[in-house]
């Protein structure tokens, strides 16, 4: 009884400190988001035609998007360069370091460099600048300090200042990071549609992504079709469409009228009813037991469109058709199989 007693007054002390921790991991996490909102909100009150500047500038660019920056802004510019890459400015991230130690072999005549430097002074991006100068190569900055040297010598200065860190001792990058990463996606999304970027253009690019398979797979990709596709005459016994349901396993099969046009389809649904009714199957045709008037799709119809209709109709395979012609069958696990759902 003591072991016991003991155990459950450590317990109940040691739940104490734990919640007063989480309440303050609460309070310290919705500090820093607030902070980090108001860094963005501020940039939304600022904003002004240097930014359409910018945008135009990189939207005439006829060679490459070139970003650079050091540390956390670095990675921040990775990302920058990665969404411009991927929704139609082509861009890439050049490590300032690097760039001063021979990468600098990677720039063209025909590029725009976007630099960024919350203090506008690191050496590593202004040693650049000499060299990009020469070669006539126009600069966009990102910065915290509207008159920092990187500031004064670029084409375009986006000012990404903030009023304050959301480190407590105000030496992480934080609330900064955040501002300018913003600020990068907002160049981007506005070139986006500058451009008149499309889902299909986006989808080109992410090809192995799931909205890449849903915009650029079609039902035709995915079908069961020829020797694959369930198919019986309308006139044959029921028992004979049970043997082709059985031996397709995709739970249906279409059924054919005398020409070879679309009659109908049975499905495992259509078997059960029958037999709930208490019918013989041995009486019947295939075409008596089919379900008339099926739903259709065409083979060139994207497969996120065979999705749509499944959903709209709780079925699970739709009848591929080109005019009177019947091509396949496709099936909710194709299209699950496949990542288009």
């Amino acid at each position: 009884m003591r072991r016991s007693k003991s155990t459950k007054i450590t317990s109940k002390a040691a739940s104490r400190p734990s919640d007063r921790a989480n309440g303050g991991s609460l309070a310290e996490g919705r500090r820093v988001l607030k902070i980090e909102a108001r860094a963005v909100q501020a940039l939304v009150e600022r904003l002004d035609a240097e930014f359409a500047k910018a945008v135009d500038l990189l939207l005439r660019c006829k060679g490459k998007v070139v970003v650079s920056g050091m540390g956390k802004s670095g990675l921040v510019g990775q990302k920058i360069a990665a969404t411009m890459s991927s929704t139609g400015t082509p861009a890439f991230f050049l490590h300032p370091a690097e760039g001063i130690h021979g990468d600098l072999g990677m720039l063209g005549r025909a590029d725009v460099l976007i630099a960024i430097s919350n203090s506008g002074e690191t050496q590593e991006i202004l040693q650049l600048l000499p060299s990009v100068e020469r070669m006539g190569i126009p600069v966009v900055s990102m910065t915290g300090r509207m008159t920092s040297t990187l500031a004064k010598n670029s084409d375009v200065a986006l000012d990404v200042s903030v009023s304050e860190e959301a480190c407590p001792m105000g030496l992480a990058p934080t609330a900064s990071t955040t501002a300018t990463l913003a600020m990068g996606d907002a160049l981007a999304v506005a070139l986006l549609q500058k451009r008149g970027f499309k889902q299909e253009d986006f989808a080109q690019f992410h090809p192995g992504g799931t909205l890449g398979r849903r915009l650029l797979v079609r039902v035709k990709d995915l079908m069961h079709g020829g020797a694959e596709m369930p198919t019986v005459s309308e006139a044959v016994p029921a028992t004979a469409a049970i043997l082709e349901i059985t031996a397709k396993k995709l739970g249906m099969t279409t059924v054919a009228d005398a020409n070879g046009r679309l009659a109908g389809i049975i499905t495992d649904g259509d078997l059960r009813r029958f037999i709930q009714q208490g019918r013989d199957f041995a009486k019947v045709t295939a075409g008596e037991l089919a379900s008339r008037n099926p739903k259709t799709i065409a083979p060139d119809d994207l497969a996120a469109k065979a999705v749509e209709r499944m959903e709209r109709f709780s079925i699970t395979t739709l009848v591929v058709t080109e005019g009177e012609k019947v091509l396949g069958v496709i099936h909710l696990h194709d299209l699950l199989k496949n990542g288009i759902v």
